[in-house]
């Protein structure tokens, strides 16, 4: 069994438009990011790491889980932050977000509050425990999406453009997060700081990998592309 992510030949469309053309990858890694151009595939391959999107062709495998066959134990494994976190706040509080996210994993409250304790503390959160989730910065609440995510101790976690709306100051804060993680990272990104530290850099074009090695060399087969 494959430790990681394995893509095997896949393919994706949107109706008549293809947005993958056969995509083969082993992501072992500790930390992915994944490049390219608007429309080039990148949050679509992004989505089928944890099954919310399913390959036309092909086939794709998390710690040799087939995605399409055993989509609620890939799920289970695999942790999924959007580049807006207003979509997964839903909750309330700060707190009280967090706790959502154990709601189905069988804890006792006090299992439940004590986890949410140490992910808050993690994250420089916990002063904000009892405070409502929507008033806080934007970073602030990138980094609640993510400790929602880390909270039910997934074995992967992707990132889909989690700076993007994000200033600078906010953008580093959540940097600094993901480089004290000890899961497997999958970035999606334009911002190429985040990745340029990354173990390996993938970069796609029209649905096609065109460049994968080091940052240094993958980041730089990226702006050539750009320009």
């Amino acid at each position: 069994m494959t430790d990681g992510v394995v893509f095997e030949g896949v393919a994706h469309a949107f109706g008549d438009r293809p947005v993958l053309r056969g995509i083969s990858l082993t992501l072992t890694e500790r930390r992915v990011g994944v490049l390219g151009a608007n429309g080039s595939g990148k949050s679509t391959l992004a989505r089928m790491v944890n099954g919310l999107v399913l390959p036309d062709r092909g086939t794709v495998r998390v710690h040799g889980l087939d995605t399409r066959r055993a989509t609620r134990k890939v799920r289970r494994q695999v942790g999924f932050v959007f580049t807006d976190p207003d979509r997964q706040i839903l909750m309330p509080t700060v707190a009280e977000d967090i706790e959502l996210s154990l709601s189905r994993h069988g804890l006792s409250r006090e299992e439940r509050t004590e986890r949410t304790r140490r992910v808050l503390e993690r994250f420089g959160l916990a002063g904000h425990a009892d405070h409502p989730a929507h008033l806080l910065s934007g970073g602030q609440k990138q980094l609640l999406a993510l400790a929602a995510v880390l909270v039910t101790e997934p074995r992967i976690v992707v990132a889909d453009e989690p700076t993007t709306l994000l200033d600078l100051r906010n953008a580093a804060m959540l940097r600094a997060a993901f480089a004290t993680l000890d899961t497997q990272l999958i970035v999606v990104t334009h911002d190429l700081s985040l990745v340029d530290d990354f173990d390996r850099v993938i970069v796609l074009d029209e649905g096609e990998v065109v460049a994968d090695d080091v940052p240094s060399v993958a980041l730089a087969a990226y702006r050539r592309l750009m320009t």
